[in-house]
């Protein structure tokens, strides 16, 4: 005698209703053949616009999308963004009704979630786990800000980048990205996503204020500290200056070292981003060097990071 859906296990019905929204959330997921061998993931945003993970795309043209239904169609980069790891594609003339979507924000560490992918046989994939751990407003190390913090429980799979990550509402509250933390996966969430996508379609960029210089965490005699009177024993050792960028221009040395920036202490990657995040493009802003075992005061215009550099 068959069961029916009335007196199955609870564990038939649970399994029913995960592939019930992988099914629903894999209609607008797609597969993006933007580098070779093994395609990425993308969500279709809205109308005509899909969203994946920036760092999957190795070319800016020839790019090519696979669809729920088996077709592959031509797709236009409308922009990336390397700081939050977002590219947005675009499709003409494709009818494509995007999923439904949440908010990142109520999840929970314990959470269990489903990523969504399609792959090169343009079959829906799916990975289930559970969410790592729950955070505010998140810079990352590129950058960027994303709305939220939300790890995953472990790394992805190959191609699930870019995927979609759907609740038990079925909900998708964003995408996937290996490429934000080393060794797990991270949420690139809702808000993010649509503030980012927004600029993108609009300008083609995100404009973010930049130095120009590649630096390094090191740590400071106290005999520096004590005869320049330093609010840390904590510095960022520039080893590197983008060519005529800003800091170049200001006359800033590879070997300096930057232990104040707008007139705050810089001992570390975090204190520099934060400062350039309140700051524009454009504004001058003071910072103190130690060059020599002396203080150097030096007044840097800030420049729009190009959006391939590894300088801040």
């Amino acid at each position: 005698m068959q069961s029916t859906s009335s007196n199955a296990s609870p564990l038939v019905q649970f399994s029913e209703s995960l592939a019930q929204i992988v099914e629903q959330v894999g209609r607008g997921v797609v597969a993006v053949h933007g580098r070779r061998r093994i395609p990425s993931s993308g969500v279709v945003w809205r109308q005509g616009v899909v969203v994946t993970a920036a760092h999957t795309l190795r070319r800016d043209e020839g790019i090519e999308v696979t669809l729920h239904d088996g077709r592959t169609v031509g797709a236009t980069l409308a922009g990336r963004d390397a700081g939050t790891d977002i590219a947005v594609l675009r499709l003409a003339n494709i009818d494509l009704t995007p999923p439904a979507v949440g908010d990142a924000r109520s999840l929970k560490a314990g959470h269990f979630v489903l990523a969504v992918a399609r792959g090169d046989d343009a079959a829906s994939h799916a990975d289930s786990g559970v969410i790592g751990s729950v955070g505010g407003p998140w810079r990352t190390w590129r950058g960027g800000q994303l709305d939220a913090f939300v790890r995953l429980d472990g790394g992805l799979h190959p191609g699930f980048s870019g995927a979609a990550l759907a609740d038990m509402r079925g909900e998708v509250v964003g995408i996937c990205t290996s490429a934000l933390a080393r060794g797990v996966g991270m949420l690139i969430p809702r808000a993010t996503i649509d503030r980012v996508t927004e600029e993108l379609l609009t300008r083609g960029r995100v404009a973010r204020p930049y130095l120009g210089v590649g630096t390094q965490p090191v740590s400071l005699s106290e005999s520096w500290v004590t005869k320049m009177q330093l609010a840390s024993n904590r510095g960022l050792l520039v080893n590197s200056l983008a060519p005529d960028g800003p800091a170049e221009r200001a006359r800033v040395l590879i070997g300096d070292v930057l232990v104040e920036i707008a007139g705050d202490p810089c001992g570390g990657f975090d204190e520099l981003h934060a400062a350039l995040a309140s700051a524009a493009i454009g504004q001058p802003m003071k910072v103190a060097l130690i060059r020599g075992g002396e203080r150097v005061e030096c007044t840097i215009t800030l420049g729009e990071r190009p959006q391939r550099n590894g300088c801040r």
